[in-house]
């Protein structure tokens, strides 16, 4: 399988949004997803960072980026005003999980979320051989890790029950970003979820 981008999640995401929908990448870093999407779909993107480097890195890239914490919420962005919200790899790093789902489908039709599978069987032979897991989708130390959640496919779904959101569609790859189709949670190293939510 080839990915263009060496992030097999950015191919999936890619494939789900239409030419020319409106775009909002939240915790963008340098601006590669948005830039990708631009180029192979026409959107119009914005991205949201933290990082001073990373910003700069993103408008370097050509990218519309503001600069912003995820943390305190998407107040500058009106209801609805994009067709996606992307959190791409970032779901783990935030405190307040409920709140940046429902914020994302405030100002977005659909969530595309993507997260490593702690429950992928690498990580948890790692924490059975007694260490923290450190892998291509988990690539820090414990103790320098920006993770503050760490969490399963199982647990994400019940999230999204819980909250009334609807998944459209869920893909999960391995390491090597191949697709898993049995046994995602134990064999499935990322998870990318399309999400809705009644209106």
């Amino acid at each position: 399988m080839t990915h263009t981008l060496g992030r097999p999640d950015f191919e999936l995401i890619a494939g789900w949004i239409e030419p020319g929908h409106r775009v909002l990448d939240l915790g963008c870093g340098d601006g590669t997803l948005l830039k990708h999407l631009i180029g192979q779909r026409g959107v119009q993107g914005v991205g949201v960072e933290i990082d001073d480097a990373n910003v700069l890195a993103a408008i370097r890239n050509g990218i519309n980026v503001i600069q912003g914490n995820l943390e305190r919420g998407l107040d500058e962005f009106a209801d609805q005003a994009f067709d996606h919200v992307v959190l791409s790899r970032t779901l783990q790093t935030v405190r307040h999980t409920e709140g940046i789902l429902r914020e994302m489908l405030r100002v977005g039709r659909e969530a595309v979320v993507s997260f490593p599978n702690f429950a992928y069987w690498k990580n948890l032979r790692s924490v059975l051989d007694g260490r923290m897991p450190v892998s291509e989708d988990l690539p820090f130390q414990w103790y320098d890790s920006p993770n503050v959640r760490f969490f399963t496919l199982l647990d994400f779904e019940a999230l999204c029950d819980k909250m009334g959101l609807i998944i459209r569609e869920r893909s999960v790859l391995d390491e090597e970003g191949n697709p898993v189709t049995s046994e995602v949670n134990f064999l499935g190293s990322l998870a990318v979820y399309r999400l809705t939510q009644n209106r």
